[in-house]
């Protein structure tokens, strides 16, 4: 796989707690000069990005109700209204899995759907995080069912801050779960450019990671 079509999968991500303007600076333009997909930043630096990202195609995406997703579900409508008022493109929304885990799937897609609904009117799109590594596979087969009624445009893996990260596995079962018109982003622990090749051939149409730069700039292994 040719580097210049891994890196336009690539999120380019930074979300760590001792994140700075100065690193998100650099993360806007490491993303522009490898023409990544896009950037991936905390709530707090949404609007700083969107000036760093200026005349640049990379897509900027923010988190909501990040990392556990357990944050009242108004919280988290007006957290995404905010994020695309200060120029987000991208919403990556985590799941509310203590009401997923305690069987209230009305209320899981209750949230996701207002949440959609509301980015669709701005054109904006949603990343749904599922946690796969937390969840068993009659588990992922319910959430999938939930992202599909409410129409979210990804079903996204992972956080990488609970349970295990994407597997070729969990991608596979995505993939066989959702219909084409939802995309699948891998996320959590993607390290190496044999690792993103793999998830990429499973089926990820995104690869959400902070090692981008470490993954683009690995020599290209031939058989």
């Amino acid at each position: 796989m040719e580097t210049k079509d891994i890196a336009a999968r690539i999120d380019h991500t930074l979300l760590k707690p001792d994140t700075t303007t100065e690193k998100i600076k650099a993360l806007c333009l490491e993303a522009t000069e490898n023409r990544f997909a896009a950037v991936c930043v905390p709530p707090y630096f949404v609007s700083q990005a969107r000036q760093f990202l200026e005349d640049s195609r990379v897509k900027l995406a923010t988190v909501i109700g990040f990392p556990l997703g357990y944050t009242h579900s108004l919280i988290k409508v007006e957290e995404a209204k905010r994020a695309m008022e200060d120029g987000a493109d991208e919403l990556d929304v985590v799941m509310n899995l203590a009401a997923f885990f305690s069987g209230n799937d009305k209320d899981v897609l209750k949230e996701i759907q207002s949440i959609t609904q509301l980015a669709h009117l701005k054109s904006k799109q949603v990343k749904w995080i599922i946690e796969t590594g937390l969840l068993s596979a009659n588990e992922i087969r319910n959430a999938c069912s939930i992202a599909i009624k409410a129409e979210v445009d990804y079903v996204k893996t992972s956080t990488g801050f609970s349970g295990g990260g994407a597997t070729v596995e969990v991608v596979e079962l995505l993939r066989s779960l959702l219909p084409k018109k939802i995309s699948i982003k891998a996320s959590g622990g993607i390290k190496s450019r044999e690792q993103a090749e793999a998830l990429i051939n499973a089926g990820a149409d995104r690869i959400g990671t902070s090692s981008s730069i470490q993954i683009v700039n690995a020599p290209v292994t031939t058989v």
